[in-house]
């Protein structure tokens, strides 16, 4: 594909720019051929049009895609120029805060201005090992590669630091020795390594000064080379120096200073030592106020001078030698004061007693006469003569200053030779590594002389170094069998030749210095003219150390040969001696400085090309010195003059992009259809690429790689973006039109129910407005009717008002005539009604009187008719005819009566028989009645005499009422009164009330405050407590991790020195002489030992013994005492500090007491209670005389409703509350057993049940106040227990019986459950015994089928198969409960070793009968000889053929091992030295070997011979060392003995005989204590070695899997697919060490099981797994978390996803062995919330508040970091932007948290050893024959 074929529409390019270099810019329309104009858009979105070259025709620079930006490797970007690298390195610096980038074999560094924590101890550790391609660039990778190709190719190495001033070049070179001496350490107790650190400081004083472009600048260059021994250890070091910049000395420019010495010297000038200097303030000397900036920011001379001296000492300059040093320095500042004055223009003179030059002569010991003479005059030699002649004040001043550089430089190479001295080692060097801090180009204004060897040096450099990239790269090629061909490159060998060729410009320089005057610039500062005679003087100094700086030893070699010290002694130059002849000193004084520098150049030019070179380019990216601030233009400067874009030209002209097969088809696999992927891969990628690029020059197929040219990955990166991007669209387009169709049918539904609801709704809103209408034509219907009726009403009304008015008044005129009409009626009526009254009075008094008078004469005549009549006959029969009528009724009446009679007289006879027998028993009933009627009398009787108490009780009663209403009288009185009180009280009783909740409120809450402050303080105190005993412990160990490093470096010396004196020694055995006796409480020396050593020590002549050696060994034991002090001091600390936590927790078992106390006031509250129920009953019994005595019979009658209801109630209370009472009781004693029983720890929860039942109590405020005052006083206050009533014991003994219920209900399901899995352990037994039976039964089917003999083998074969699979069945079974398992172990051991003497018996049995069978035939065959023929079968059947078994009784052994004093080497060696733990593990019991030695020990107890304990224990702790020290790299076996000495310690706690350990025990147990002997000082012993062993084996668990963790947590993709490849750079191809295996993470979890396996095998203590566990954990969190922090190409999503599923499957493995209590866990949640942080949305203020709640296991700088590094792997990903991680660091500012940057890897938990008693009884252990222990018998 053409070049111009990617200047498409969109394509990104860059422009130059004047200010920013370079310009991104965005092409507008497609490049076509021809086009003279490109339409480009800048960033900030302006438009411009880009004229091409008319001439070259170049198009701009391609952008690479934004996935290659920020690469670690500036080889990885497909398009290779200046405007990439510039822009890569700025974005790495800038955005991600990157300091350091791989340009191929260059490790390019820029200068942040800041201080970063990069450069710890945990990241050396982390570095160490690794392959240079595998971590992020760093110093330290440089370093580690150096050092591992040092080892690897046996090869030297250097590494070249170069840069400018200011760049960093001298920390660089720092931080990569800090590096060495870190990572390999020092072959000897000089401590060589902190030596070459400490010549930093030394260095940096009298070398650095400050500078305007450094505080910090080297103003020499210097070569350290490092030496190492054949184990790569660091055994010494040489420095070379070169070009000390000596006018610094008497000028310094504007804004800088002289070298940092003088002003240290100054700071320091008011010290006492420092008096005789008589120095000053640094503005008082001429030498050191030039610069006019005396002071650096942020540097305190002071403690400069402090470090420096202190570095002095430890490279062992003496007091008296750094005093001289510094006599000398204070003398150059004198010097500088010395001043002249003219007496003509050609002559000058001092002062007499001048100040200045009196001080400096008296420092330096010589005359001042003499001095001040030759400060002002020179001589001058002639062949005939030699002349005395004065000089100028100009000449003068310059000789001064002359002198005083020459006099520093004298001094400063004095002390480079003295620190090369120190620094020189005995022993011989095997490889070195070089550091070379160099100058790099300097380019100013005014370019001076130094300027000029400088550049020459650099150019020298550049040369060595394009050289060495040819040979990589020819290298590369020709290994990939890759056809290459010569690169022009710009060759700097002409302006080599310039320089350094016959007569170039250091040979005419040193032709003009020839010349006898003195001359300016360059050949002033090449001749570098010092006066001889100003040097005699100095050389006649009485100050020794002065002569000595000016002694004639200035002799140089090649550096391929050694002196005879082993040193290469560069720092001097080549001269040519010659012998005596006058002038010889003149001569070497004028050799020139271009020639020196040319030849020191020379020499280290032939030493580079001798080493394999490492390169560190560093840039400074500002000249303000600004943190993190990049200026384009500098550094583009830089980047050209330091060789960084010549090697990326280079890279660029050739195949710069490199792909593994695999890699290649990682990445294009989507560029590949299914039919073009092969098996062969490389195959495979042939056939792609052939496809893809038509252009087969761009690329080229290796064995391993392929090759792109520049571009070529860019175009492959645009084609896999292209087919992803078309993948996207296409499932985009798919999603979208499913997501629109969805959507379309949703809104289709939607729509169909909004119409149905619309529509719905019109029709109720038209039928609304139909009622609406109908309703409004009512309304209007009835308004209308209403209006009209209304005005109706209003016209009716006024026509009825108007009618009224009118008929009215009609109506009162009208009544007015009717009234007056009426009156006169009356009137009239009343008149004519007296008229007619009186008319009518007159006639019926006429009337009456006619009437009377009528009537009495009608009377009369009637009278008279009457009588008449009375007398006649008729009158009668009339009177009559009604009478006949009535008799005959009266006759018909009779006649019934009669019938009637009859009828009554027949029931009358009936009833007369009735009533005789009637009554005849009335009379019986009578007798009854009589004598009722006397028991009646009597009652008569009394009822009148309770009649007549009635009328007393009335006369009472009424006595009663009188009393009654008097009282009531009064009582209403009192009432009124009363109420007016209470009323009043109440309204106090409120106000009480209310101060009463309140302060009840505030007491509960001050209450509850101080619980929970005391909750609080208590476990603030107990974690503080607890962090302080980790940490005890924590040091301790760490002291006893040291002690048995100082014990193997104590074994190592004792070799080499035996082997020094060439003694013969079998074996190494230790010797008392780094204890005092066998009772010290770290080390045991046997006796076996001891024997062995005595002859080798009368061996050794005392003549052969080294005095260094000796002074080590001095060192070594006095070390070891005072660690042995020091661990006294310890443990009594420790002991301290138990103590305390004793004190602690003796105060939390005060609240028990307290506690006590407070039962001790219920129980007086409750006695209180009961005499409260004692006084009420007396109560009661009282009311009932009382109710007896004054009561009324109706009421207190026995009899009386009342009364009993009364006393019914009574009885049944106080029935009830007796039973209360009694379950009261019952429910009291339950929970004080179980409370006893429980024994909780935390004795908070006795606050918290007092609170409970303080909370049940009625008044709780009161109660509250009398908790508070008991919690204070520690005593029951007096408080109401009247209110402590019977119903709130009953309401306790609720509660308690609620408790009991909620007990037996826990302990019903946990049988329950129980129960169901027992049935559920019985099935599977019952079906496993199912499958064993049909398997007993197959075996017993082919055993038939075998021979006798070999039948009953393989039975037992088969048992002890069966035994074996049956073990690993309950392996798994009981991994849950280790003591089942343990128990399960020892009874099948039991069977075993049955089944093993069974074969044994057989095995007898077999052998006697052979042997019988032989006698037999013996006997036979002499019979057949003899001719004996009497003799019949049956008496040879008669022979025994078979042993009889003889019964023996059963020995009952004690638990004790006997063995003899001489068998108890061979008891160590054959039960510790020679034991193979793997055997032990399968097929014995867990911890035998350590219940043997215990039993062993229990019998020299029993026989009370202490010195067979002390040496048994003795032998056996020295033997377990040996074993470790010997295999202390086999897990099993590191695993077995830890888990036999935790045994052995558990059982000399366990039968002690002290209570707190015997109570764990049987009582047969408790038999078998210890009876003599007290052995805690063995236990404390034994506690150390378990610890030691701790320690041994989790070094042992982090090196099997350190190299597992990365590969199987990081690189390893467990999830296929979800990482994707991107491109790597030359880097990944000069790895040190090639990939040994790629680890997954199954690899890891096999090695757990592996781990878990073994140690539950050995019986190692369950809490003791959980440790090891917890600590392989964290080694894998740690591992896995500082190389994340540490790889810029694992920071990424899917990377995240692939951590979580990693430890989701760690997570399951503690699931699966039920550890998931372990704290395991809790060690990996930094690992998980930096995967979180990888996976969460980084954009928001939300999603910032988010990561800061979740990562609270990270510190504030790991997030940061993870933040910066995040990088993703496809171009459809975002980066983070600066803006959000500024505001995460905002929310995280006031977070305290460690400044450390990684975790320390190598950090070990504090190991404990929980007590765990063993339940197997000691005399059922059986010794199996294996063990070769048949010496010792059971006794």
């Amino acid at each position: 594909m053409a070049a111009s074929e990617l200047y498409t529409k969109f394509a990104r390019v860059w422009i130059p720019d004047p200010e920013e270099v370079w310009k991104s810019a965005e092409l507008l329309k497609d490049y076509k051929p021809g086009d003279k104009v490109l339409l480009l858009r800048l960033e900030e979105g302006k438009d411009l049009e880009y004229h091409l070259d008319p001439k070259t025709k170049e198009l701009p620079h391609l952008r690479n895609p934004d996935i290659l930006v920020g690469e670690n490797d500036l080889t990885a970007l497909s398009y290779l120029h200046e405007p990439a690298v510039l822009h890569n390195l700025r974005v790495r610096f800038i955005d991600s805060k990157l300091i350091y980038t791989y340009c191929g074999i260059v490790l390019v560094a820029i200068n942040p201005y800041e201080q970063l924590p990069i450069y710890g101890e945990d990241i050396i550790n982390a570095y160490s090992g690794q392959n240079m391609g595998d971590m992020d660039p760093h110093i330290f990778a440089v370093a580690e590669e150096a050092y591992k190709q040092m080892a690897r190719d046996e090869r030297n190495q250097s590494i070249i630091v170069s840069g400018e001033s200011g760049a960093g070049k001298t920390v660089s070179a720092k931080y990569a020795m800090r590096y060495f001496a870190t990572v390999s350490g020092s072959a000897s107790e000089a401590n060589v390594e902190e030596k070459v650190l400490a010549s930093n400081p030394i260095m940096e004083s009298i070398g650095n000064a400050k500078t305007t472009r450094n505080d910090n600048s080297s103003r020499f260059g210097k070569y350290i080379e490092i030496g190492f021994d054949k184990r790569y250890r660091i055994i010494g070091a040489n420095m070379r120096t070169y070009l000390l910049e000596k006018s610094r000395v008497v000028f310094q420019a504007e804004e800088e200073r002289n070298y940092h010495i003088f002003y240290q010297l100054c700071a320091s000038a008011k010290s006492p030592e420092f008096q005789m200097l008589q120095l000053g303030n640094a503005n008082y000397f001429n030498y050191t106020k030039q610069g006019g900036s005396p002071v650096i920011e942020g540097v305190d001379d002071a403690k400069e001078m402090a470090h420096t001296r202190q570095a002095c000492t430890l490279l062992g300059i003496s007091e008296s030698y750094q005093m001289g040093i510094f006599r000398i320095l204070a003398g150059i500042l004198h010097l500088g004061n010395v001043g002249f004055t003219s007496r003509d223009s050609d002559s000058c003179t001092i002062p007499p007693k001048h100040e200045a030059l009196t001080i400096f002569c008296e420092l330096m010991g010589v005359d001042y006469e003499e001095m001040c003479h030759w400060l002002c005059h020179r001589k001058l030699a002639t062949a005939t003569e030699t002349y005395i002649k004065p000089i100028s004040k100009l000449q003068a001043t310059n000789a001064r200053d002359a002198l005083a550089k020459h006099i520093y430089a004298k001094l400063f190479n004095w002390i480079v030779d003295h620190v090369n001295r120190v620094l020189h080692s005995a022993v011989k060097q095997h490889s070195f590594i070089g550091v070379l801090d160099i100058y790099g180009f300097e380019t100013f204004e005014i370019n001076s002389f130094e300027q000029f060897c400088i550049n020459y040096a650099n150019e020298k450099l550049q040369q060595q170094f394009n050289m060495h990239v040819f040979k990589l790269e020819q290298e590369e090629y020709m290994k990939e069998q890759i056809p290459w061909t010569l690169i022009d490159f710009y060759d700097n060998q002409p302006c080599i030749n310039l320089i350094e060729s016959k007569l170039g410009i250091l040979d005419l320089l040193d032709e003009e210095c020839k010349v006898e005057y003195q001359c300016e610039g360059f050949l002033e500062k090449n001749k570098d003219t010092v006066f001889e005679e100003q040097i005699k003087v100095l050389k006649s100094s009485k100050f020794k150390m002065i002569p000595e700086l000016f002694q004639d030893d200035e002799k140089a070699i090649s550096p391929t040969s050694a002196t005879s010290s082993g040193r290469i002694l560069l720092t001097r130059v080549p001269t040519k001696p010659t012998k005596g002849r006058p002038g010889q000193a003149a001569k070497e004084h004028r050799k020139t400085v271009g020639h020196q520098f040319r030849n020191s150049l020379h020499l280290l030019m032939e030493t580079l090309n001798a080493t394999t070179p490492h390169y560190v380019r560093c840039i400074k990216p500002n000249d303000f010195k600004f943190p993190f601030t990049f200026d384009e233009k500098r550094a583009v400067q830089q980047l050209r003059a330091c060789g960084v874009l010549e090697t990326i030209r280079i890279s660029a002209a050739g195949f710069p992009s490199r792909w593994t097969y695999q890699e290649f088809f990682s990445r294009y696999r989507v560029l590949m259809k299914q039919k073009d992927v092969l098996n062969d891969r490389m195959q495979t990628c042939k056939n792609v690429l052939e496809k893809l690029i038509l252009d087969k020059d761009k690329y080229q197929f290796g064995k391993t790689k392929i090759f792109f040219r520049a571009g070529q990955v860019a175009y492959l990166e645009k084609l896999r973006t292209d087919k992803l991007r078309a993948a996207c669209i296409w499932i985009q387009k798919t999603i979208r039109g499913w997501l629109l169709r969805k959507k379309y049918l949703r809104m289709r539904k939607a729509a169909i129910t909004v119409q149905r609801y619309v529509r719905g709704y019109q029709a109720r809103c038209y039928a609304t407005f139909l009622r609406r209408t109908k309703a409004a034509t009512i309304i209007q219907k009835y308004w209308r009717m209403y209006v009209a009726c209304r005005m109706y009403k209003i016209r009716r009304a006024a026509t009825i008002v108007l009618q009224s008015y009118l008929r009215g008044y009609l109506a009162r005129n009208r009544y007015r005539k009717i009234l007056r009409e009426h009156k006169v009626v009356i009137i009239q009526k009343w008149v004519r009604g007296w008229l007619a009254q009186k008319q009518y009075k007159r006639s019926m008094h006429a009337i009456i009187y006619l009437q009377c008078c009528f009537r009495r004469m009608m009377a009369k005549r009637e009278l008279k008719k009457l009588k008449i009549e009375a007398r006649s006959v008729e009158r009668y029969k009339k009177l009559h005819i009604g009478m006949e009528n009535k008799i005959m009724q009266l006759q018909r009446k009779v006649d019934e009566q009669n019938k009637e009679y009859k009828c009554l007289m027949e029931k009358l006879a009936n009833l007369e028989g009735v009533y005789n027998t009637e009554t005849e028993k009335l009379r019986s009933d009578l007798d009854r009645l009589q004598l009722s009627e006397e028991e009646a009398k009597v009652a008569t009787k009394r009822v009148l005499s309770l009649q007549e108490e009635i009328a007393k009780l009335r006369k009472d009663l009424e006595q009663t009422h009188s009393e009654k209403k008097s009282i009531e009288e009064s009582a209403d009185r009192y009432r009124q009164e009363t109420e007016q009180l209470v009323s009043n009280l109440k309204e106090e009783n409120t106000l009480l009330k209310q101060e009463k909740e309140t302060l009840n409120h505030l007491i509960v809450e001050q209450a509850k405050e101080m619980t929970e402050t005391m909750e609080k303080k208590l476990t603030e105190e107990t974690k503080q407590l607890e962090l302080d005993l980790n940490d005890e412990r924590l040091r301790y160990q760490n002291l006893l991790n040291e002690f048995s490093r100082l014990e193997e470096r104590y074994d190592d010396l004792r070799e080499e020195m035996t082997l020094m004196v060439n003694v013969p020694k079998l074996e190494h055995k230790r010797t008392d002489s780094t204890h005092s006796s066998n009772e010290s409480e770290y080390t045991f020396s046997s006796e076996f030992a001891e024997t062995e050593d005595t002859p080798s020590r009368t061996e050794e002549p005392s003549e052969k013994k080294v005095p260094l050696d000796m002074s080590l060994f001095l060192k070594l034991q006095k070390r070891v005492t005072e660690l042995e002090q020091e661990k006294q001091l310890l443990q009594d600390e420790l002991d301290c500090k138990e103590e305390q936590v004793l004190r602690s927790k003796a105060k939390e078992e005060e609240r028990p007491q307290i506690r006590g106390a407070e039962l001790e006031y219920e129980s007086l509250k409750r006695q209180e209670l009961e005499s409260e129920n004692k006084k009420l009953k007396n109560e009661l019994n009282e009311l009932r005389k009382a109710l007896s005595e004054k009561g009324t019979p109706e009421v207190t009658a026995p009899g009386a409703p009342a009364y009993q209801v009364l006393m019914d109630q009574l009885t049944s209370v106080s029935e009830e509350l007796d039973v209360r009472k009694e379950e009261v009781l019952i429910l009291r004693s339950q929970l004080v057993s179980q409370k006893e029983a429980i024994q909780p720890k935390n004795t908070m929860t006795d606050s918290i049940i007092l609170l409970e039942d303080v909370q049940k109590m009625k008044d709780k405020g009161e109660i509250a106040q009398a908790y508070i005052g008991l919690k204070e006083t520690n005593r029951s206050s007096a408080m109401d227990c009247r209110e402590l009533n019977e119903d709130g014991e009953l309401w306790l003994a609720y509660e308690g019986l609620n408790q009991a219920n909620r007990l037996l209900e826990s302990q019903l399901q946990s049988q329950k459950r129980s129960h169901d899995n027992e049935a559920e352990a019985l099935r599977g037994e019952i079906q496993s015994l199912k499958e064993e039976n049909n398997r007993q039964q197959q075996l017993l089917a082919q055993n038939l089928q075998l021979p006798p003999e070999a039948r009953i083998e393989a039975s037992l074969q088969h048992e002890i198969t069966r035994l074996t699979n049956e073990n690993l069945y309950f392996e798994e079974l009981y991994a849950d409960d280790p003591k089942k398992y343990q128990s399960y172990r020892i009874s099948l051991y039991k069977r075993m070793i049955d089944l093993m003497e069974q074969l044994e018996k057989q095995d007898k049995t077999v052998r006697k009968l052979k042997k019988q069978l032989k006698v037999f035939a013996k006997k036979i065959g002499e019979l057949e000889v003899g001719q004996v023929e009497n003799i019949s079968p049956g008496q040879i059947i008669d022979e025994p053929i078979r042993p009889v078994n003889i019964p023996r009784k059963e020995k009952d052994f004690q638990g004790m091992l006997e063995y003899k004093k001489e068998d108890e080497q061979k008891l160590v060696k054959n039960l510790i030295l020679e034991l193979k733990p793997r055997g032990v593990a399968v097929n014995l019991i867990p911890g035998l070997p350590a219940y043997i030695l215990f039993m062993c020990v229990r019998h020299a107890d029993y026989l009370n011979d202490d010195q067979k304990v002390r040496s048994l224990l003795t032998s056996t702790i020295n033997s377990i060392k040996k074993v470790l020290k010997k295999r202390g790299d086999d897990f099993e076996t590191v695993s077995f003995w830890l888990s036999n000495t935790c045994r052995f310690l558990h059982c000399l706690k366990q039968y002690s005989g002290e209570e707190g350990f015997m109570k764990y025990n049987t009582s047969r147990q408790n038999e078998h204590c210890l009876t003599n002997f007290d052995l805690a000082e063995y236990r404390q012993v034994l506690s150390d070695l378990a610890i030691q062993i701790y320690q041994q084996l989790v070094r042992v668990l982090e090196n099997i899997l350190q190299p597992m963790i990365v590969s199987g947590m990081l690189e390893h993709e467990t999830i296929q697919g979800m990482s994707g490849v991107k491109p790597t750079g030359l880097r990944k191809r000069t790895s040190s060490i090639a990939d040994e295996g790629a680890y997954t993470l199954d690899s890891i979890i096999q090695q757990l099981s592996s781990f878990h396996s073994v140690m539950c095998q050995h019986g190692m203590d369950p809490e003791l797994i959980k440790q090891v566990i917890k600590q392989m954990f964290y080694i894998v969190g740690a591992v896995t978390l500082n190389n994340l922090l540490l790889r810029k190409d694992v920071c990424s999503w899917s990377k995240g996803m692939q951590i979580r599923y990693n430890v989701s499957q760690l997570e399951e493995w503690l699931r699966d062995k039920n550890l998931m209590n372990s704290g395991a866990k809790e060690t990996l949640e930094p690992l998980i919330q930096a995967a979180q942080l990888l996976q969460v949305k980084k954009k928001t203020d939300e999603d910032a508040e988010a990561i800061c709640s979740m990562c609270s296991a990270l510190t504030t700088l790991q997030i940061v970091k993870v933040l910066f590094l995040y990088t993703p792997v496809h171009e459809f990903e975002e980066r983070v932007s600066a803006s959000f991680i500024r505001t995460i660091q905002m929310r995280l500012r006031d977070r305290k948290d460690s400044p450390q940057l990684l975790m320390d890897a190598k950090h070990t938990f504090p190991v404990t050893f929980p007590f765990n008693p063993s339940s197997l009884a000691l005399e059922t252990i059986q010794i199996p024959a294996s063990l070769g222990l048949g010496f010792i018998s059971r006794v």
